[in-house]
């Protein structure tokens, strides 16, 4: 294999970069020319490829978000863009690919290895951490970090006022991120749309609080899938019921996705790159990376895409005890 595109597609994460770097990296190391592929579909369908090289990969590993930038791409579902696609990756010499992304992604390579025959391999980037077949994705750890220090700000003014804040952080269709910040930051609720009991066992708890007409500062973590509702519906519910709670609400939102990632995204990033180059180098296709301890694996995209990864239940059961 003479040359390797890579590309990042869907929301950025943290640690991208250095993926991306490391691409380049484990390509110049085996004598392969590496191109990077802008915006995601849409720049492949356009042919908007830079070569990678020294120049304009240097520094990046300390970057957050990612230097192809990313989009979604309505003109690659149809069988024009992907044809459109497939001419420039043929054109530019294009002989396999690396797919930073997360689930939609991987369909989006796997249609074109089914269609063109294009080998492809993925590296999970997404912060929700929900991907099937690895432990970490890549942005997860720095996203929980940067939550948990706004977090710990947050209940510096709680205390200051006895104040409970509802907080909501990101997880659409994954409570990973409450789970955990909840955690780390001795949130006395956690709210996450895989625990069906969780609104029923605050209300129990604020129960006693309001009985006894206990006003201290208190913290409720919100994933933002959580099925009762978002922050601002749940603490209305709140106030109702007790109106002598001096109630705030904090959302969080895209300050998770940005910023330099943590040294584990970096070098989670690193492993996955070079990973991904040498599967292809060795005739792989249709995987995605993953780690499982200190291990690098793979899963199929089949797999990948099918399977739905949630917080196990022994986590769930011991964030109950601690809160």
């Amino acid at each position: 294999m003479k040359k390797i595109g890579v590309f990042t597609s869907g929301g950025d994460s943290p640690g991208m970069n250095a993926a991306i770097r490391a691409v380049f990296k484990t390509c110049s190391h085996y004598g392969i020319t590496s191109v990077g592929i802008q915006r995601g579909f849409n720049g492949m369908i356009e042919g908007d490829y830079i070569e990678l090289n020294e120049n304009n990969t240097e520094g990046i590993i300390r970057r957050g978000g990612t230097i192809l930038k990313s989009a979604r791409s309505e003109a690659f579902r149809t069988p024009e863009g992907r044809e459109k696609a497939y001419q420039f990756l043929k054109q530019s010499g294009i002989e396999g690919l690396v797919a930073i992304g997360g689930d939609g992604t991987y369909r989006g390579v796997r249609v074109l290895r089914e269609e063109f025959n294009i080998p492809a391999i993925g590296i999970p980037g997404t912060i929700d951490n929900d991907l099937y077949g690895t432990e970490y994705t890549l942005g997860y750890d720095t996203a929980v970090n940067t939550a948990v220090e706004c977090m710990d700000r947050i209940m510096d003014t709680a205390e200051s006022h006895d104040r409970m804040f509802f907080v909501e952080v990101m997880g659409r269709d994954a409570g990973f991120i409450a789970l955990h910040a909840g955690m780390a930051s001795g949130a006395g609720g956690i709210l996450i749309p895989e625990d069906p009991d969780d609104w029923n066992e605050l209300y129990a708890v604020l129960e006693k609080r309001g009985k006894a007409g206990v006003k201290e500062p208190f913290l409720v973590v919100v994933s933002e899938g959580e099925k009762e509702g978002n922050a601002f519906y749940l603490s209305e519910q709140i106030k109702t019921k007790y109106p002598n709670f001096d109630v705030k609400v904090s959302v969080l939102g895209h300050v998770q996705r940005g910023g330099a990632p943590s040294w584990f995204d970096r070098v989670l990033g690193g492993k996955m790159g070079v990973a991904a180059v040498e599967a292809l180098r060795a005739g792989k296709t249709d995987l995605a990376t993953g780690l499982k301890g200190e291990e690098i694996i793979f899963t199929p995209f089949e797999q990948a895409v099918k399977m739905h990864r949630i917080p196990d239940v022994e986590t769930i059961r011991m964030s109950k005890i601690l809160r």
